[in-house]
């Protein structure tokens, strides 16, 4: 359990607000917290959308205070056009982002309170532009912390999975959508702010017709993919993950990738900071970080760079379940990465149904129903309730599956499986998604990990090619880096479907894929014990700082967690309660309140029948005003296009002051 610590080495001053000025006279709301009596210190720099004032506010302080305890001037800032920020924000990840926070970094380098050295560090979208401002190389920027990020905008983002369109594409833009028109505070930017609302809500648009608009790994994506130029960054990094989240394969891509000091670690959890979990086992994360901070900025030796260069949680196998609070395992840890420890074991996928063992050779056909991925769970998950992948048996109904004979021995992986998979197809546009399942001698099924294609990319996800169907090719399917201990007596599957709904948009038509079972594989990256493991470093327990009072009142969820299947209809109903919660800030006397959901339907044999929607009301009750968002949207398709429409309603004290409606189509490019 996280414990809050009082005592620090030095007294915290709060500056509530301040401006920090942008060369194109733009200013950036930041919240400060110094240490007092320490004189120019290292500067820490946390720079995200979700408003400093209201929407983090309890947890900056838990975080910030922390470090400004430890004698390091925290700053918490809010990006151009969000929370307390002048001017407006038109996507995530772009280049004037990046440009703004070179710009703010400059100005704190260059402040009394300040040594003229800062830091980075961030989950999520700060742990992205914390690579992406790394790469443009601001002179007083000397390390980085990046967690539950990605490298790559394009491969391992919320928007597509390996080129499929992914069902978070459209939940995350309505997420946004709900967020960049609400008000800053007239506590902090005074008479302007209702000027500054109407600007925002005039402007906001769904980014999804933006992002829809590039299906390919075009220009667009690579604009802040830090792996199109490693070598860019030329600061320390520590990159941080957890296996529940769906950013995980970034770590060990930049340990690999990288030509600077790092450090790569990945636990059970979620996506959250490792100190605050809702997987166990925390650890003393906000310990960890500072001894990263004053071995880079302090000079001081805390033995971190003595440790291994990857340290991972190896989980044990545990049978399936909608939720897991825990995850039992054990850390290891890697010297080099890839580690040359760690061979590949080849498993060929036999005709015989088989897995590894002698070679059957043969063809076999999968053509799978729509319902295959109803115990798929979620994606980048929070590790709340029904967000884990259920029994896989029943996806396996509609899946191709190879099994291994019974293990004699345990079996570990450590790294990213893969699928090689030599097959035609009969249609030209043609998804696979790949799991790999740990089977208990019951039968029981646990996804231990999962790999999806567009077979339109199979060569490029820049210049896709569709299919020629009836004629061999060949793809590699590359799952999710894991870390699994498969027991003796357990069996390793692989399942082959060709939906994976709602995780990933189904082709236009039902496919066919023929295997060639004698020319595909698995490759299982097996890790040999390492006896060092015994005697890593143990973690200290978990804690932070005083957080800022507030409550949470119940509120109940309008779309509840649930998946209909409709035998007679054949329709398919999954929903994904969103952000629904109601919470009181007595200190800054508002309480905000949000109810969102995500909505996926489809019939089954009919993939032009896809559909995704979601919805939101968020209110802000200040004591002068209340102000309401409510948003609408739906995505729909025929063959040849995807289908928006999405409706915005803006209310002030229930008086409808704003309302536009879009309805657009955009062509399908390869989808």
């Amino acid at each position: 359990m996280i414990q809050t610590r009082t005592d620090y080495p030095f007294k915290v001053k709060v500056i509530e607000n301040l401006w920090i000025p942008l060369p194109d006279g733009t200013r950036l709301a930041a919240k400060v917290w110094l240490p007092e009596d320490a004189g120019p210190v290292p500067a820490i720099l946390e720079y995200l959308p979700y408003r400093k004032r209201d929407g983090t506010r309890t947890r900056d302080q838990g975080l910030h205070w922390y470090f400004a305890g430890h004698g390091y001037a925290a700053i918490r800032l809010d990006i151009r056009g969000t929370g307390d920020s002048e001017g407006l924000i038109d996507d995530e990840y772009t280049p004037q982002e990046q440009q703004d926070g070179c710009d703010a970094i400059a100005w704190i380098a260059d402040q009394d309170w300040c040594d003229g050295q800062l830091a980075m560090i961030g989950i999520s979208w700060g742990g992205f532009n914390g690579l992406q401002i790394a790469a443009r190389q601001p002179p007083a920027l000397k390390t980085i912390i990046t967690v539950g990020s990605t490298d790559d905008r394009f491969a391992t983002d919320i928007h597509r999975v390996g080129g499929c369109l992914s069902k978070d594409d459209f939940d995350w833009s309505a997420t946004m959508f709900a967020h960049n028109d609400l008000p800053p505070d007239p506590e902090i930017v005074g008479e302007a702010w209702r000027d500054m609302w109407k600007a925002r809500y005039e402007h906001n648009t769904p980014w999804i017709l933006t992002w829809l608009r590039h299906q390919r790994r075009d220009e667009y994506w690579k604009q802040g993919s830090v792996c199109e130029e490693f070598s860019r960054i030329k600061v320390p990094v520590y990159a941080v993950s957890g296996w529940a989240d769906n950013y995980s394969e970034s770590v060990p891509r930049l340990l690999a990738g990288l030509d600077v000091p790092v450090r790569g670690l990945i636990g059970p959890w979620a996506h959250s900071y490792p100190h605050d979990v809702a997987v166990e086992p925390a650890i003393g994360w906000l310990q960890e970080a500072v001894r990263w901070f004053d071995h880079w900025m302090k000079g001081r030796d805390t033995g971190i760079m003595d440790e291994p260069l990857y340290r991972a949680w190896m989980q044990d196998s545990v049978p399936p379940k909608t939720c897991y609070l825990e995850r039992p395992g054990r850390w290891v840890g890697e010297d080099e990465w890839p580690s040359p420890r760690i061979p590949f074991r080849r498993m060929g996928l036999n005709a015989d149904g088989s897995l590894g063992g002698p070679a059957v050779a043969g063809e076999r056909t999968v053509c799978s129903p729509l319902w295959v991925g109803m115990a798929a769970g979620e994606v980048g998950r929070y590790g709340e309730d029904a967000d884990w992948a259920v029994d896989q048996r029943e996806d396996d109904g509609g899946s191709l599956v190879f099994l291994s004979e019974p293990l004699t021995e345990p079996v570990e992986i450590l790294g990213a499986p893969h699928i090689h998979l030599r097959f035609d197809s009969d249609k030209p546009v043609a998804l696979v998604a790949a799991r790999l399942n740990d089977v208990a001698p019951s039968g029981a099924s646990t996804r231990v990990g999962i790999g999806l294609l567009n077979l339109t990319h199979r060569n490029s996800h820049e210049f896709p090619e569709k299919l020629v169907p009836g004629e061999m090719t060949e793809a590699f399917i590359e799952m999710d880096d894991i870390a699994h201990a498969f027991p003796a007596g357990h069996r390793i599957a692989v399942s082959l479907s060709t939906t994976y709904w709602p995780i990933a948009w189904p082709s236009p038509e039902l496919v066919t894929l023929t295997v060639d079972c004698g020319g595909s594989r698995l490759d299982l990256p097996v890790r040999p014990p390492r006896p060092e493991d015994a005697t890593l470093r143990e973690f200290d327990p978990p804690e932070t700082a005083p957080q800022t009072p507030s409550r949470y009142l119940t509120m109940e969820k309008s779309h509840p967690r649930k998946v209909v299947r409709d035998l007679l209809s054949g329709e398919i109903v999954v929903d994904f309660p969103r952000w629904t919660s109601k919470k009181v800030m007595e200190d800054i006397n508002q309480t905000h309140s949000s109810d969102g959901y995500a909505r996926y339907r489809i019939i089954d044999g009919d993939p032009l029948s896809a559909a995704m929607e979601a919805g939101y009301t968020v209110e802000i009750e200040r004591p002068d005003t209340t102000i309401r968002h409510e948003s609408r949207g739906l995505m729909t398709c025929d063959a040849e296009d995807f289908i928006i429409t999405t409706e915005l309603r803006i209310y002030e004290k229930d008086e409808l002051v704003f309302s536009r409606d879009w309805n657009e189509r955009i062509p399908r490019d390869h989808l």
